[in-house]
C-alpha cells in the first residue's frame, strides 16, 4: 500500500503530522497551486499500514485518514509491494 494526499482536497490544517504515531508527516514548506502549504510525507517507510496491510489483511493504523477534516489521506495499492516480514519500530 501507499499512503497519498489529495492535495485538491488538504487544507493545509497539519493534523496529520500532529497525530500519527510514527510522525511520517512533515509540515509543508512550499505553497500548492492554491497557495496552501500540504504537509509531506517525510519517512512513509514508518508506517505500519503502509508496509503490513496486505501482510495481514486489515487497517492496521490509519489515525491520519480518520483525523483528516477534509478526506484528503487514502492509501492506494502499490505495484511494487513486496511482501515480506518487517520489524515494527516503536
Amino acid at each position: 500500500m501507499k499512503l497519498i494526499i489529495d492535495e485538491t482536497r488538504c487544507k493545509g490544517c497539519n493534523l496529520c503530522t500532529t497525530v500519527c504515531p510514527y510522525s511520517i508527516f512533515t509540515e509543508g514548506k512550499k505553497l500548492n497551486e492554491r497557495g496552501i502549504v500540504v504537509p509531506v510525507l517525510d519517512r512513509p517507510q514508518r508506517c505500519t499500514n503502509c508496509r503490513l496491510r496486505n501482510l495481514y489483511n486489515r487497517q492496521l493504523c490509519g489515525v491520519c485518514q480518520l483525523i483528516c477534516p477534509d478526506q484528503a489521506i487514502s492509501w492506494i495499492e502499490d505495484k511494487d509491494d513486496p511482501k515480506v516480514r518487517v520489524v515494527i519500530e516503536y
